[in-house]
């Protein structure tokens, strides 16, 4: 097997690889800012307690937004623009979309 390959087949090169900015909302109602590559499986992750550690006790959290990029450098520069937002613009943001 080489080294592009990984179980069940090739692994997308980077190139063709889609990057999502997302916003979930935890239990108590705060407000969480990421990026992946693989957005139903971070959102798992973070709700079988492997996820960032701000919020592995405010379980379950929801997806309420999503941002989607063919780069990676945009999307780290649009989450560090949305995480510099007040919490009034987030809602703001997820009620009008992007």
């Amino acid at each position: 097997m080489s080294s592009e390959q990984g179980v069940g087949g090739s692994i997308p090169s980077r190139r063709a690889m889609k990057w999502f900015v997302y916003i979930i909302e935890c239990r108590d109602n705060s407000l969480y800012t990421g990026i992946t590559n693989n957005l139903e499986k971070r959102i798992k992750t973070h709700n079988n307690k492997r996820g960032a550690k701000a919020v592995k006790g405010k379980l379950p959290v929801n997806l309420v937004y999503q941002e989607q990029y063919n780069e990676k450098q945009p999307a780290l520069s649009r989450e560090s623009e949305i995480k510099s937002l007040k919490r009034e613009e987030k809602l703001d943001l997820i009620t009008k979309g992007a």
